[in-house]
Formats: structure tokens, C-alpha cells, sequence
């Protein structure tokens, strides 16, 4: 089944409230408590700051290691993050969350600090703004526009998307944001490949074997 071109809110309220039970298929125990932080404990810190929100150093670095662990393991961007100076990132950040709903400008903000590319900013902006910036999830990218290019105009059109069937679930009487969406996209295809084997994984999630090095993302 496309998920994404489903329109049975019963199918999308499955997917999303299957999401714990597919971190958990990952194997990973890091996992379950960064996700915790990053979807309960972040978004909460952030509102406290209003009216100028801004992202701390510490919380940043937290944040790309969920990223990495829920995704791809790439340990250059957590080096990156961890050279960034406390009053770079509190700029970046407050410039970003200022400049919403401009995601345009929100994500070129961010993506001034070295190791934040398209993807760490979209979860930057989804913890602060989940109705209008989902994460650039690999899984959700491919749903959403077949392809994981990590360039702004993808996560633009990749957020648009997202913005689309959330309101048309919105309508048909099951509250979603663009983040939810992301989530039940992610569930969804890892529910799809299945448990995954302890044993195939190293301690940081990487396939053995190592994989190649990407641009910052």
C-alpha cells in the first residue's frame, strides 16, 4: 500500500500509533530515550522561551545524535556540532524560529553552522514548529517525492506535501500536523522492512561494514 496516497484516516492513525513499536524494532536502546527528548522534552524547553525561542548548544548536539540514531549513523556531523560556539548556535536558532513561517529563511538560517544541512535543520524546525516543518526523514522523503535530495527546494516542496495531507486528515476529523505525517510515513516503512536483527548492527546502528560518507545533511 502507498501510504501516502492513502486517504483512510483509519490507515494513517495506524501507522502513527505504531511509531514507538518501530523504534523499537530498530534494536537500538539509545534510541527510545533521545526520541523522548527530542519529541516531549525539546519542543516543551523551546515553548518556555518564547517570545525568542532559541535551541541551546547541548540541545542541538542531543538532537543530531537522535537524527543519527534514527537514521543513518554519520559521526563527522556530531564532530561538527560539537566545535560550534554556545552563542552561534543560540543565534542561528533564534534567527530561524524568527523568521517562521518563512521556512525558506528559517532553513538558511540554520544551515549557516557547520554540520546542520537541510535535514538537521527540518528537525530543528519540527521540534519548535511541527505544524509547518516536518523532519526531512529518508523514509518520508521517499514517500512523500521518491527521491532523499537534501536541498532546500526539496524540503520545500517536501513540506508543502506534508502540510497537504495534514490538513486533508485534519478535515476528515483525525488531527494531524506535518510531523505526524512524517511519523506515520517513517512507521510505516519501517514497519513495512521489518524486525531487524540486533546481530546485523554495530553500537552506533551502522550496517558492518561502514558506509559511505555523505555531505552534511
Amino acid at each position: 500500500m502507498d501510504l501516502m496516497g492513502c486517504s483512510k484516516v483509519g490507515a494513517w492513525r495506524e501507522a502513527l500509533s505504531s511509531y514507538q513499536a518501530s523504534l523499537e524494532s530498530l534494536h537500538k536502546p539509545e534510541l527510545l530515550p533521545l526520541d523522548d527528548f527530542y519529541q516531549n522534552q525539546l519542543p516543551l524547553l523551546l515553548k518556555q522561551r518564547d517570545p525568542e525561542p532559541y535551541m541551546s548548544k547541548p540541545e542541538l548536539s542531543k538532537l543530531m545524535q537522535w537524527k543519527l540514531s534514527r537514521g543513518k549513523w554519520r559521526p563527522r556531523l556530531q564532530d561538527f556540532v560539537s566545535k560550534l560556539e554556545e552563542t552561534q548556535v543560540e543565534s542561528a536558532s533564534r534567527r530561524a524560529f524568527g523568521a517562521l513561517p518563512d521556512l525558506s529563511k528559517a532553513i538558511s538560517e540554520l544551515t549557516t553552522l557547520k554540520g546542520v544541512g537541510p535535514a538537521t535543520a527540518s528537525a530543528v524546525l519540527a521540534a519548535y514548529a511541527p505544524d509547518l516543518g516536518p523532519f526531512m526523514s529518508d523514509e518520508a522523503m521517499m514517500a512523500a517525492l521518491g527521491n532523499k535530495e537534501y536541498t532546500l527546494k526539496q524540503y520545500l516542496a517536501f513540506a508543502r506535501k506534508l502540510q497537504k495531507k495534514a490538513k486533508e486528515l485534519t478535515e476528515e476529523g483525525c488531527p494531524f500536523t506535518a510531523s505526524d505525517v512524517e511519523r506515520a510515513l517513517w512507521s510505516f516503512s519501517v514497519g513495512r522492512q521489518g524486525p531487524q536483527s540486533p546481530a546485523s548492527k554495530n553500537s552506533k546502528g551502522t550496517p558492518r561494514g561502514g558506509a559511505k560518507r555523505k555531505r552534511n545533511a
